[in-house]
């Protein structure tokens, strides 16, 4: 199972510095979440060239506000800045109706059917092929031959899929799928298994399924805790992460910490492989001390992994 770590920052500084850092503890892979203001996969273009060799990738861009050509560019031209290879991680998502109506005054219509016509568009122009998409949610279509970028390399797409029309979408044409807040029993008991059947089916490779969580080693637990259910407060009132956390039988988003001593913690990270999950998304959360203590766990186990692997 791959370790990677969430990393973030108000100011593009900020972001290069959490993925030195990330690239310094020993982890495979950092993600960087889209949000208002520092803008992903430029964040990621500029660090990826001052920090070598790291993995990195979004988590996760929505779809709705970019047409799926326009993140193809942006994609493909990230993926060049990083060297090409297989560096870039392009990881998706619907956001929320909250956020594409509420704050963009745009149409947070037709989920599943807008999924696939997004992805039956961002699949073939990332890799270079013609697209002619004349959907119910978007249309597409390269009238001026395919969106080529020389030096880009293959950019994998994850979905932020949770719900079960979403995961066999994503199980059908995307790479795997990105969680945030699902317990490890909901990963054992439905995600992973859903979209595992739906690759399946659909004659497609093994699925990725990246599990993001909070995650913090320390000897006050309590605190940790505290200070995730501060932070994390708003996962509770959104109702796809509500819906996760009801599943899971959890009162909010506490529920899903990964806290403990540096034993504990890696015991129930090395658990998430045998529900399913190929990486983890870790999300340190703590004071600086903690979430440098953290960091170093996550690292040691990244290394781990490589040497098993």
């Amino acid at each position: 199972m791959d370790i990677g770590v969430m990393v973030g920052g108000s100011g593009l500084g900020a972001v290069v510095e959490a993925v030195r850092e990330a690239a310094e503890a020993g982890v495979r892979r950092a993600w960087v979440p889209q949000v208002i203001g520092v803008e992903a996969l430029t964040a990621i273009a500029v660090a990826g060239r001052e920090v070598p060799g790291i993995e990195l990738g979004t988590a996760v861009v929505p779809t709705y506000p970019r047409h799926p050509f326009v993140l193809a560019g942006q994609a493909l031209t990230t993926s060049g800045a990083l060297g090409g290879g297989n560096r870039l991680h392009l990881g998706i998502g619907l956001s929320h109706q909250l956020v594409i109506e509420g704050m963009f005054g745009m149409a947070f219509q037709k989920p599943a059917v807008h999924l696939r016509e997004y992805l039956s568009a961002l699949r073939p122009a990332l890799e270079g092929q013609p697209v002619d998409v004349k959907g119910e949610t978007l249309r597409a279509t390269t009238l001026m031959g395919p969106i080529k970028v020389d030096d880009a390399g293959p950019v994998p797409i994850l979905v932020a899929a949770l719900g079960p029309a979403l995961l066999r979408v994503a199980g059908e044409l995307a790479d795997g799928t990105l969680t945030w807040m699902a317990a490890p029993e909901v990963i054992g008991e439905r995600i992973a298994p859903s979209i595992t059947a739906a690759a399946e089916a659909a004659g497609r490779p093994r699925p990725r399924v990246g599990v993001g969580l909070p995650v913090a080693v320390t000897d006050d637990v309590d605190e940790a805790l505290q200070r995730a259910a501060a932070s994390f407060a708003i996962y509770g009132t959104l109702p796809s992460y509500k819906r996760l956390l009801d599943e899971a039988g959890l009162d909010g988003p506490a529920g899903v910490v990964i806290a403990g001593d540096e034993d504990e913690v890696a015991r129930r990270i090395r658990a998430l492989a045998d529900v399913g999950a190929t990486e983890l998304m870790a999300s340190p959360v703590g004071g600086r001390a903690v979430r440098q203590e953290t960091l170093r766990v996550l690292g040691a186990l990244a290394r781990e992994g490589q040497a098993v692997s």
